[in-house]
This record gives C-alpha cells, sequence and structure tokens, in this order.
C-alpha cells in the first residue's frame, strides 16, 4: 500500500492523539519516573497533538494516519508509528523525513531523546544510523514545573 508524508492539518490532531498516547504508553510506562506518567494524561495528548499541528508530518495508508514524527530545530521530538502499522516501514519512512527536515532547517546533525528501557526504540534508531551519545537529564515541562527524566540521547549527522 503506498506511503504519502506531508505536513499534518487539524484534522489530523485525533489521530495523530490516539496513535501517541498508546505508543507512549507502550514505551514509557515502566521506563520514566512516575512524576511523568502522572502528567501524560490522556487528556495531555489530545491537547499537545491540537497544538502542535505545524511541528507534524503524517504518514498516510489508505486514507488513515499510520504515524507521525515532530521536529523542532535539530530535534526529531516524536515519533510514532500506528501499532497496525509496526513493522511496515512507516516508522523508517517518518524517520528519513525528521532528518530531513533537521538538514533542510540548516543543522547539520539531528538530535532525540529516548527512555533508556525503550529497547525496541532504541534499536530501531540504531539500525537506522543513530548513535547513542550517552545519558542527559530531559527536563520535561509539567503543571506544577519541570519533570526530569533520565533519558539517552541519540544523534546523527544529517549533511
Amino acid at each position: 500500500m503506498p506511503l504519502t508524508l506531508r505536513p499534518a492539518i487539524s484534522a489530523d490532531a485525533d489521530a495523530v492523539a490516539k496513535i501517541w498516547y498508546h505508543g507512549w504508553q507502550d514505551g514509557h510506562l515502566g521506563n520514566v519516573p512516575d512524576s511523568l506518567v502522572r502528567i501524560r494524561t490522556r487528556d495531555s495528548f489530545w491537547e499537545r497533538a491540537a497544538e502542535r499541528v505545524g511541528d507534524t508530518t503524517v504518514a498516510v495508508s489508505d486514507g488513515e494516519v499510520a504515524g507521525f514524527v515532530m521536529v523542532v530545530g535539530d530535534e526529531v521530538e516524536q515519533v510514532y508509528v500506528s501499532s497496525d502499522h509496526r513493522g511496515s516501514g512507516v516508522a523508517g519512512a517518518l524517520l528519513a523525513e525528521a532528518e530531513r527536515l533537521v538538514r533542510t532547517g540548516g543543522h547539520s546533525r539531528a538530535w532525540l531523546a529516548v527512555a533508556p528501557g525503550n529497547a525496541r526504540a532504541r534499536r530501531f534508531y540504531e539500525r537506522c544510523g543513530w548513535a547513542d551519545e550517552g545519558e542527559f537529564d530531559n527536563r520535561v515541562d509539567g503543571p506544577d514545573g519541570a519533570v526530569s527524566v533520565p533519558c539517552r540521547r541519540y544523534v546523527k549527522p544529517v549533511d
């Protein structure tokens, strides 16, 4: 089935939120501090998906959103694929598009954060040529201030 990548539109926010919510739970529950889990409520994914349409590229397959990526500057902030489309090449296409967006944004190197215990994501990034640059403390904004989330920083030259 053909895959189309395009900038997200407001009408995509619901599909993006569903994919993000379920994918985030798959990769993060048990791998991030409880303080982060508490602020990642179901509603928070719908709010953030609607707010982040301008940073989002979606992959569409058979008329439905199969996955998405969010890029800001040199950071690939989110990469998620619907569980129905995992293993189909959607993630690789989205990550390649994210690398292109970072490059066309004038950056020579892309980076992303991944939870240390998210082994599936780490293996995927490594297969795609990303290198684990080490641990760092990712600060995530929450309603009561920033939450500290231990992460691994993955990098890849994109020039």
